[in-house]
Order: structure tokens, then sequence, then C-alpha cells
């Protein structure tokens, strides 16, 4: 972006008042004009896959930095000390969401470096590196490497369109492999927690319960299976359904359908 000789004087002087007396009015007017820099830098990286409004809020918070550690009495200008402060920002952006589980960030930027080492190692070498050779090159422990190298698995995505590993089938994916979500899990739950609280009724009460629920019978079928009337029936099924959530019992559906 483009200031005429007049605004850098302008922004210069600013820069130097705010240097002394870290105004956040001062602040806020630098930023300000310098939004045009982080919205064009967003956008370069724009088609990496992220939204624009991410990778410009990304930028404002890199050009927020640059603001705040620019020392004006150096001979350099602002828009390319923040140029590389705010592309800097985006690409430790692209890089953390790179990985699928995070990692601390020591370890994502070890095993990043190791990366760089273990390639020059291995055209020093002529062969792959040992692990002591990349600790030393990396002036880290064995350990180290070796847990950064762990993390690092966390840094590849596999689609779950991709073959599984060790499938019977040539058309076996990842994600034919994922389980799904049982509809049961919820009920058994359910089960658990009312066993003990439907034991707590009479036996008549529990009988009917069971039969409602458990075996689906309508309100006339357990009448007659009882041998009693279906209004006594519902009076009985009502009074226990309002005992359970009484005593604590989860919802339980007072009016099953016929």
């Amino acid at each position: 972006m483009a200031f005429s000789p007049e605004e850098r004087a302008e922004l210069r002087k600013k820069f130097a008042a705010f240097a002394e007396s870290r105004d956040a009015k001062l602040r806020d007017q630098l930023i300000e004009a310098h939004l045009g820099l982080a919205e064009y830098l967003a956008r370069r990286f724009g088609n990496r896959g992220e939204p624009l409004d991410d990778l410009v809020q990304v930028a404002s918070v890199g050009l927020l930095k640059a603001v705040d550690r620019f020392d004006p009495g150096r001979e350099v200008e602002f828009s390319t000390y923040a140029t590389h402060t705010i592309v800097g920002e985006l690409k430790r952006h692209f890089r953390d969401k790179g990985w699928a589980v995070r990692a601390p960030r020591r370890m994502q930027e070890l095993y990043l470096r190791l990366g760089k080492i273990i390639s020059t190692l291995s055209q020093d070498l002529g062969r792959s590196p040992t692990i002591a050779e990349m600790a030393t090159a990396a002036q880290v422990s064995e350990e180290e490497v070796l847990e950064a190298l762990e993390a690092g698995q966390a840094y590849r995505f596999a689609s779950l369109d991709s073959p599984s590993p060790g499938g019977d089938d040539d058309g076996d994916s990842m994600g034919s492999q994922l389980g799904e979500l049982d509809s049961e899990l919820i009920d058994a739950e359910h089960r658990a927690h009312l066993s003990p609280l439907i034991a707590r009724l009479p036996d008549r009460e529990q009988a009917i319960i069971f039969l409602r629920f458990y075996d689906g019978l309508t309100q006339s079928e357990i009448a007659a299976r009882l041998g009693i009337s279906q209004m006594h029936v519902s009076r009985l099924l009502a009074r226990s359904l309002a005992l359970l959530r009484q005593i604590g019992a989860p919802d339980l559906e007072a009016q099953p359908p016929e």
C-alpha cells in the first residue's frame, strides 16, 4: 500500500510518539492505517483452503504485533518490518493447522527442523541418519528426537477414502473401518438405571411395566393377561411411572402408543 510523503511523515511521527507513550489511541490509529497491508498479505494465502476472513484475522494479529514491536529508531520502513511479521504469523497459522492432533509447539518446531536435518545428513552420509546423529545435529537429546518424530505422526492427515491397511477387500477404505453410533447404548444406560428402581415396585406393577415397555403389549392385552380391566391397568401404570419419576428415574413415555 502506498502513502504520500506527507502521510509517511505523519505516520513516522505517530510511531515515534507511540514508542514513547504506548498510547492506546495512537496504537489503534497506526493499526487502522495499515489494515490494507494485512488484508493484501492475507489474500496472498487465500488459495490454501482457509476462509479469507480467518486469514485476515490472523494477518491483523501479525499487524498488531508488528506495531507493538516496531522500533522507529531503526532505518527501516514499517511496511517492510510489518510484512515480515504478518507473513510469519500466516505461515505459523498454516503450520499449526496442519497438525491433526495438537502437539506442543516445541515438538512441532523440532519435527519440522528434523526434516531438513534428515535430508542434509542423508546426502552427506549416503544413508539414513541414526537417532544419535540427528540428535547431535539438532543439538537435542535422543529422547527429544524420538518424541518429535512420534509427535510428527500427528502432522499427517489420512483420507477416509484411502485404502485400509490390511483390508481383506480391495474396496476397503479407512472410513469403512469406523464404528457406527449404537442407538441401543442410551436405552441400555436407562435400563441399568431403572432396574433397581423398578424392583422397589409391587410385583403386579413390575409385571405391567415389563409387559408394556419390554414386551410391547397394549393396555388391553395386559388387562387380558392379568385378568383385570384396562382402566385398572391404566391407573396402575400411571401411578408406577409417577413413582419412578419421583424416586429418580429418567424420563419415560407415560402414554406409549397402543
